[in-house]
């Protein structure tokens, strides 16, 4: 996909994520408007992976340590063709797969997750195993700015230096929310760049919601040799929804019925601008 393309892509998952939510009457609306883009480029520009074999071996794997936020990759999977499109009606309902956090029992999903801490001890697991075994995978992690609280990232960070895993890449969706608050006024993280460069990482700093920035960073993994790279992506939390951005009310927040025709218009325009940009780049 071009940038316009991927620009369009993650528009339309936001439309999907909102009225899923807004069906399922549950949902963690805010961070997964938040990290769309990041996850639009990487299923749709930068993984290797095949839908039609999601066990294939030589797929790169993807970790959302993050795994509340789980909606928008539900529809990015959904999308892709793991499991079919009307699946997505049933999230949350009894009996359901696609629940509230990743479960492996779907296609698509390495690990169940939900618990913050986790995912990026397994992700180290899955880097080391694949440098052992002389294959040519990478691992993605992304992460909540929340999560950072816990003592298990860091354990984990300081794991994957000492072992070296240039094929793991850490990714902090850094939107500066969480439940109860701004990260920093529930538990401090700055300089957050520095704390994870003296863990032996590579740091890079982007908008985590510039689907061009998020392309030329993936394309450059990995920055140094023998080095773990932890990309922090600042974002806005409840991205693409003018009335949902930077409230921490949308942290876990149902649509009204007014709402969800509200942001399924602003998206809808969104994508209507792109489409217009694209005819004229093609005049």
């Amino acid at each position: 996909m071009d940038i316009i393309d991927l620009k369009k892509k993650a528009a339309e998952i936001r439309i999907r994520l909102f009225q899923m939510i807004h069906n399922a009457k549950a949902g963690h609306t805010g961070g997964s408007l938040s990290n769309t883009d990041i996850l639009t480029v990487l299923y749709y520009h930068t993984m290797r992976h095949n839908p039609q074999e999601p066990k294939w071996d030589e797929r790169d794997r993807f970790i959302a340590s993050k795994g509340h936020s789980v909606e928008s990759l539900w529809c990015i999977l959904a999308d892709l063709g793991y499991f079919p499109k009307s699946e997505l009606e049933t999230f949350s309902q009894f009996g359901t797969r696609l629940i509230g956090h990743p479960n492996n029992k779907v296609p698509g999903i390495e690990m169940n997750t939900g618990a913050l801490g986790h995912g990026l001890p397994i992700s180290v697991g899955m880097a080391l195993a694949g440098k052992r075994d002389h294959k040519d995978y990478r691992v993605f992690c992304l992460m909540g700015d929340g999560e950072q609280a816990e003592g298990s990232i860091w354990e984990a960070a300081m794991s994957a230096s000492h072992y070296k895993l240039d094929n793991l890449v850490g990714i902090i969706d850094r939107n500066s929310l969480q439940i109860s608050g701004n990260t920093e006024n529930v538990m401090g993280l700055d300089p957050l760049d520095k704390k994870w460069e003296a863990f032996g990482w590579h740091v890079v700093s982007i908008d985590g919601n510039d689907i061009v920035s998020l392309m030329e960073t993936f394309n450059s993994i990995p920055y140094t040799e023998g080095k773990p790279t932890l990309i922090i992506a600042n974002t806005v939390k409840g991205k693409g929804v003018s009335f949902a951005e930077n409230a921490i009310g949308w942290h876990h927040r149902v649509p009204s019925d007014e709402e969800l025709a509200l942001a399924v218009k602003e998206l809808t325009k969104q994508i209507e601008s792109l489409v217009s940009k694209e005819g004229q780049s093609h005049e």
